[in-house]
């Protein structure tokens, strides 16, 4: 009697009838073997588990890559018992901690350890994660006091901590734990925000291999290959028990998790008969969860070693949740995932099309998780980011977890009555008139598509009642249609994230600089000012010299200047503008001097504007022509299509200088 009520409290491991007690064993890492198993507590005399069960990957996951990086790690890993004594083949979940210290500090130096420290690593291996928030914090504890002895031959400790924990298994009162210790909902969508939910949906995509031949616009899916990637082996594997930990009462049943050919949950699943509405539990069993995304074919590997990637690429794996501390799978990410989440540089990157567009948000679902993240960001700890700094419900790790179970209550109801209203379309009797439209468009139809042909989809709909629709409202909990407040909250999340008030106010201040250096360019080469090029002053309505080519053999005409108009005549005689012209072969041509048919720059053929001019020499004065507008004081000789081409140019420039100022704010 005692027995059952254990297996009923143990969740998966010992419903199932494993009966399986907490192993501890100690991992180290020898300087020419490489990690190997050390020691055993809790197994039989004269037996290795490891040898037993064929674990021949466990000192890998337990010592991760990167461990020695850090004074302290975690790491997370999943087991396969294989069956035996009438016993089905289960899932085992590990959990070790990993610490060093310098060899210096033994009291005993071993004569094997050769280098300056000695890295160690102090495994749980047990039948649940559910516990493991709680065994994380007592392992640390017991691998610092066993460190801080300097003496690992003295392992007494560690005996003692492993009786302790199959006393407490024995006892029933690990199940009393609180199973969703350590798993920081907040971190995750503060850190991913609205993709935290293109996550959560990916996880339930389980296509099998894609099919040749099908219709066009049809979405072709291949494996569904999650991949996190972090540096710290902890932050990696709790993220992703974080992300499956929203699928209601997953945590309890992956069983099926640590090998793709298990499939014990499907087998032994039966469809529910009654319903007790006020009980919780009674009414996510009715509604069929929890969603079993790792049944055969698929994987949960919290942290994969390198040496296991082979069972990733095994044509009996369709799809996996997996992570990973080595750099080496970032430069063969399209090989091994659809969808990489680096933690480090907190990107995700999909590399499948097909999953891109079925993973694509509807306006209903980017509502929905954008209140999740402001209610978190408003309540934001820095000194304590696990609890709201109001230390009330809203925005906690309880308040999030239960938005998530509601929404995907929404989500099954309204594909049950997506399903019934595409199967009675042509029947006006059997319509819903309280149910507007079809409810599974806000959840985007792509990804409904999608999920229906993924294996979890088939085991719900045939282990559920077609009318569930008739216990929870079918009804997205953010929907309707995209409004004016939508529009203006995600431009001010783009803005805050991309930081483009900041980089404008730069790219601003560069700009203005930009132009004005312009500026004061186009006035050193040409400008309107009165002073010459010589430094000198002259009246800024003087005429400006025209200059025609030189005919050979003619004689220089003599300039405008000389004129009783200037009281500086010998000064404008000797300026650089003649000099030039005449060392550039011109002459210089009075006002009076009949237009030979070449346009003065500035003012072109002589047109009405010239012939007044010609009365005014008559009586004796000059024509007194205004600097051109373009800045050519120096008077070249261009045509029309030069100038249209100067235009262009300098057109050009100022388009390099905004270019240029943008791209300075933009990577300052």
């Amino acid at each position: 009697m005692e027995n059952t009520k254990i297996e009923e409290k143990m969740g998966n491991g010992a419903a199932n009838g494993t009966g399986f007690v907490p192993l501890v064993t100690v991992v180290d890492f020898h300087h020419a073997r490489g990690p190997e198993v050390e020691s055993w507590f809790g197994a039989e005399e004269g037996t290795d588990p490891a040898v037993d069960n064929e674990w021949p990957l466990l000192p890998f996951m337990a010592l991760s890559d990167g461990a020695h990086a850090s004074a302290e790690d975690f790491s997370y890993f999943t087991l396969l018992r294989p069956a035996r004594d009438g016993l089905p083949a289960t899932s085992l979940f590990g959990i070790s901690c990993t610490r060093q210290m310098d060899a210096s500090a033994l009291i005993n130096r071993p004569a094997e350890v050769t280098r300056s420290t000695v890295q160690k690593a102090v495994v749980i291996i047990a039948d649940s994660p559910q516990f493991f928030g709680m065994l994380r914090e007592r392992l640390g504890v017991v691998t610092k006091a066993w460190f801080a002895q300097r003496e690992f031959t003295d392992v007494e400790i560690l005996r003692r901590f492993q009786e302790s924990l199959a006393e407490e298994k024995k006892r029933g009162e690990l199940g009393d734990r609180e199973e969703y210790l350590g798993m920081s909902l907040r971190e995750l969508v503060r850190e991913f925000k609205w993709q935290t939910l293109v996550l959560f949906k990916c996880c339930l995509l389980q296509p099998k291999v894609g099919f040749f031949g099908l219709y066009p616009g049809d979405i072709v899916l291949t494996k569904t290959q999650m991949l996190f990637f972090g540096s710290r082996c902890e932050r990696l594997c709790m993220m992703q028990f974080s992300l499956i930990s929203l699928i209601p009462g997953l945590i309890r049943n992956l069983q099926d998790c640590a090998d793709p050919e298990m499939d014990n949950y499907q087998k032994n699943l039966v469809k529910p008969t009654s319903l007790k509405t006020s009980d919780r539990s009674s009414l996510l069993c009715y509604m069929g969860l929890p969603l079993q995304i790792f049944g055969k074919g698929s994987l949960f590997g919290p942290y994969t070693p390198l040496q296991q990637l082979d069972i990733l690429a095994d044509f009996g794996t369709k799809s996996y949740i997996v992570g990973s501390t080595n750099s080496i799978l970032l430069q063969q990410k399209d090989r091994y995932s659809d969808i990489l989440i680096n933690l480090d540089e907190l990107t995700i990157n999909i590399t499948s099309a097909s999953l891109r567009s079925a993973l694509a948000l509807s306006v209903a679902d980017r509502r929905w998780i954008d209140f999740i993240t402001q209610t978190v960001n408003d309540t934001w700890d820095e000194s304590n980011p696990s609890r709201p700094k109001t230390m009330g419900y809203v925005g906690s790790e309880e308040f999030i977890r239960l938005q998530f179970e509601e929404y995907l209550l929404s989500l099954i109801s309204s594909v049950k009555c997506h399903n019934y209203l595409a199967a009675h379309a042509h029947n006006p009797k059997a319509q819903l008139p309280q149910v507007e439209g079809d409810p599974a468009n806000d959840f985007g139809i792509d990804w409904i598509e999608a999920w229906t042909r993924s294996d979890n989809y088939q085991i719900w709909n045939n282990h559920t009642e077609s009318h569930l629709f008739d216990i929870v409202e079918p009804k997205h909990p953010c929907a309707g249609g995209l409004t004016i407040d939508d529009v203006q909250r995600r431009i001010a999340e783009q803005v805050k994230e991309m930081h483009l008030d900041e980089r404008f106010a730069v790219g601003k201040e560069v700009l203005g600089r930009n132009f004005a250096a312009g500026r004061e360019k186009a006035k050193t080469r040409g400008s309107t000012s009165c002073e010459t090029g010589c430094g000198e002053k002259r009246p800024c309505e003087w005429k400006r010299p025209n200059y025609l080519p030189k005919s050979a053999g003619e004689e220089k005409v003599r300039s405008p200047r000389d004129s009783l108009v200037s009281p500086r005549k010998k000064s404008f005689e000797e300026s650089i503008f003649d000099s030039e012209a005449e060392a550039e072969g011109l002459r210089v041509r009075s006002a009076g001097t009949p237009d030979s048919g070449v346009g003065s720059p500035g003012l072109g053929s002589i047109g009405e504007g010239d012939r007044g001019g010609e009365e005014e020499e008559r009586e004796g004065g000059l024509k007194l022509d205004q600097v051109a507008a373009d800045g050519n004081v120096w008077g070249e000789e261009v045509s029309e299509e030069e100038t249209e081409k100067e235009r262009l140019e300098k057109a050009e420039r100022v388009a390099e200088a905004v270019q240029e100022a943008v791209g300075q704010s933009i990577h300052s």
